[in-house]
């Protein structure tokens, strides 16, 4: 009778516990990044380039002088117009985006200083039900709009959704006319305004005021377009170019006017609005020169 026996299986290891969201992996090409890291590189992967997408806050510490922003209409919260209930209640849905990303609704304004110069900042969030635009979302924008004609400075808007707020019907679709309505005023007043787009900016927001600025400006890589794409090669019936609806594809047909890294948007912008506040203020005989 043998004395030993023979192991029929070798021991797994226990990997050992990491804790969850220490690494990032890139979505363009799988690089693994420490989450730290990436954090203070503004979420951008240092090898691909790749622009990941950036907080709402985040974004203004990137925008704003550090001690001069102002948040305004932070109170400001959505309704429950038509009694959605389909997939869930509606008001539950907004409390557990609130409570997820700590924003009251898709979009933050108020107003600061770009290395120096006096503006009307609003910003859309990816992170709060994919920044999509309903009543409070087109009116913050609104508000920023005509807190610029109020301050007399130049309005930036950063761009970011997934489309319209299905929850409150055709109230979300009248901000893109409401939108629309106070960039036309902003224009008459001679005032700048820049549209920033980020990924993704698409559908109602693409169709109103993410397309209506003196400059557009797009981050690199950045999803930009109204319908997704195959909602337009099912209706077309066409197979779609290599790179279709991103913001390289649209600067080389015109539709936007230049793409900046996102460490270097803060200094880009400044410039630009810094251009056409100098050329506001000059003499109506120089300008026409």
């Amino acid at each position: 009778m043998a004395v030993f026996r023979k192991r029929t299986h070798t021991p797994t290891p226990k990997k050992k516990d990491i804790p969850a969201g220490l690494w990032t992996k890139c979505p363009s090409t799988g690089e693994m990044v420490y989450t730290k890291d990436l954090e203070a590189n503004w979420n951008v992967f240092p090898v691909s380039g790749y622009h990941d997408r950036l907080p709402a806050r985040r974004r203004v510490e990137l925008l704003i002088d550090e001690g001069t922003w102002k948040e305004t209409d932070a109170r400001l919260s959505s309704r429950d117009p038509l009694k959605f209930t389909a997939g869930g209640s509606y008001p539950e849905r907004v409390a557990q985006h609130q409570k997820k990303s700590g924003l009251r609704d898709s979009v933050i304004c108020g107003h600061g200083r770009m290395d120096g110069l006096p503006v009307s900042l609003a910003v859309m969030d990816f992170a709060f039900m994919g920044a999509s635009m309903g009543s409070v979302a087109g009116e913050k924008v609104t508000r920023a709009i005509e807190r610029a004609l109020k301050m007399k400075c130049p309005c930036v808007v950063v761009c970011a959704s997934g489309g319209a707020r299905m929850q409150e019907g055709i109230l979300s679709l009248m901000q893109m006319a409401k939108t629309s309505a106070a960039l036309a005023r902003l224009r008459e007043a001679g005032l700048p305004y820049v549209a920033v787009l980020t990924n993704p900016t698409m559908a109602g927001v693409m169709a109103s005021y993410a397309t209506l600025g003196d400059v557009i400006v797009a981050e690199p890589g950045a999803l930009i377009g109204f319908a997704g794409a195959r909602v337009i090669k099912e209706t077309t019936n066409q197979d779609l170019p290599d790179g279709f609806q991103t913001s390289e594809f649209l600067l080389k047909r015109g539709l936007i006017d230049m793409i900046v890294e996102r460490k270097e948007m803060k200094s880009r912008l400044s410039s630009l609005l810094r251009a056409f506040t100098y050329a506001r203020r000059k003499p109506a005989r120089a300008r026409a020169a």
